[in-house]
């Protein structure tokens, strides 16, 4: 009788679906800032993002204030979310009030309600900045989660 063969490295990294209703900022930027934070801390892990009703381009003041902190999103495209992407992922992270996504097999669903400076008056590239902020302390956060997990 043989032993099991192990896992593979790419069994073994967690897999993270960002939702947010176009995916053009607040999902894609999510995305961007994991894949830098998982980097920077030398974390595996596999990283998509998706649309509710997904929309047909990037919030360019988005992928500004991404690259304003050494995060490149540009190349990114819009996707539409469906049920074999929540059942693919390991943790399906919910960015908003306005998304909603259906746990799928099980698959666990996060709703992060990030802030929205718009509510307040603030506009243009401060608010996207607020935006890229508060997500990306809530990314350092999951990174860190998930580093402990492992």
């Amino acid at each position: 009788m043989t032993e099991p063969t192990p896992p593979t490295e790419a069994q073994q990294e967690p897999r993270v679906l960002f939702v947010c209703v176009r995916n053009g900022g607040k999902s894609q930027m999510a995305a961007g800032l994991m894949r830098h934070a998982a980097e920077q801390r030398g974390l595996a892990v596999r990283v998509s993002s998706a649309g509710t009703r997904a929309g047909t381009s990037l919030n360019a003041q988005s992928v500004e204030s991404l690259a304003e902190v050494g995060v490149d999103i540009s190349a990114a495209r819009t996707h539409q979310l469906t049920d074999d992407d929540v059942r693919a992922a390991d943790l399906v992270v919910v960015l908003g009030g306005e998304a909603r996504v259906d746990p799928v097999d099980g698959t666990p669903v996060e709703v992060w309600e990030t802030d929205e400076p718009s509510a307040r008056g603030i506009e243009g590239m401060e608010r996207m900045r607020l935006v890229r902020d508060d997500i990306a302390a809530r990314v350092d956060e999951l990174v860190g989660r998930l580093s402990r997990s492992r």
